[in-house]
């Protein structure tokens, strides 16, 4: 049977900046300070006002190109991963494969996955080159939350920021993917949920409600419901865990390296104690970038390979909106 790796990973940050000293500028009870300590970041990057997720995920191809020039001409299929598309027709990564010069023999879907989504796209792209229906797949992933966070929203302006990804996934590279553990719990949906917009409700409501835990939900703009999220993570993630070594015949002592989806600080280190994950091998970047949905994985990945990290067995852990949840293991040479 044909295997699958990762190839090569880059990322793309816009330009503009929101600091934690510009949140308490505009929230005084918050100090940035405060921010700092309680999410573990310290900035986020904006998309500009006319930057879209396709620009970001553009952005990002082209940069994975400029340093792997020839791998352009290879791609036979391209998938995106994003609840942030230009349009509601066409699929952005159409659009993509022509602004990226891609062959039009290529194949091309989007798919909408917010947190656990890079995982998804590891999964589609291993089942697309074992199958033998591709032999060089590019994962995009892009996201622009902040578009989406009401103005009074301190919360989750504290939280998430905007970028773009991309991976090359073949059938040789530097990681090869093994096996998955995914899952899916729809009950969860408004815990995390753009209410309107979409089919179901198309027009702005311009409603404004109490969720119970005193946090103020607007139906057009994003909401979360931290609590139930902390929740839904702390009971699904060591279970997925669990589930992936017992498919790789592993241990915890196994594992060389952890990325996890890189929610908040508070979130993922309460995850690393409850599982008793060593410290030393629990991979953090978020400080600069913030959470950036379905990209904090691949920019984790390309931090910790830039760093000389990924060695041996390296676990990926995403879960969030969906509700939905994904884990992979990269054996890495």
């Amino acid at each position: 049977m044909s295997k699958a790796f990762i190839k090569a990973v880059d990322y793309y940050l816009p330009e503009n900046v929101l600091t934690n000293e510009q949140i308490a500028e505009r929230f005084p009870e918050w100090s940035a300070e405060k921010v700092a300590n309680k999410v573990g970041i310290k900035e986020r990057h904006l998309s500009g006002k006319d930057e879209t997720a396709a620009d970001l995920a553009y952005k990002a191809a082209e940069k994975l190109f400029a340093q792997y020039p020839e791998e352009r001409e290879k791609v036979d299929f391209l998938l995106l991963c994003s609840q942030s598309v230009d349009y509601k027709l066409p699929s952005s990564s159409c659009i993509l494969q022509n602004r990226l010069g891609l062959k039009t023999s290529c194949g091309a879907f989007d798919f909408n996955l917010g947190c656990s989504g890079y995982e998804y796209g590891l999964a589609v792209a291993k089942g697309l080159i074992v199958g033998g229906i591709a032999t060089n797949v590019l994962v995009l992933t892009a996201e622009t939350y902040t578009k989406y966070i009401h103005p009074e929203d301190k919360g989750n302006q504290t939280i998430f920021g905007d970028a773009g990804t991309a991976t090359i996934v073949a059938r040789e590279g530097f990681a090869e993917i093994g096996e998955f553990v995914l899952g899916t719990d729809g009950s969860g949906a408004e815990m995390l949920m753009l209410k309107t917009g979409g089919a179901r409700l198309p027009k702005k409501a311009g409603c404004v409600t109490e969720d119970g835990n005193d946090t103020q939900k607007w139906d057009d703009n994003l909401y979360m419901d931290g609590g139930a999220i902390f929740n839904f993570t702390s009971d699904v993630v060591p279970v997925m865990v669990e589930q992936l070594l017992k498919k790789e015949n592993l241990d915890q002592d196994g594992v060389d390296l952890w990325i996890f989806h890189q929610a908040n600080k508070y979130m993922i280190n309460y995850l690393r104690k409850l599982m008793c994950i060593n410290k030393e091998k629990f991979y953090v970047f978020m400080e600069h970038v913030g959470n950036t949905v379905s990209n904090t994985i691949p920019i984790a990945l390309y931090e910790a390979q830039k760093e000389g990290l990924l060695k041996g067995n390296v676990l990926l852990a995403g879960f969030g909106v969906g509700l939905s949840w994904g884990a992979t293991m990269l054996h890495c040479k």
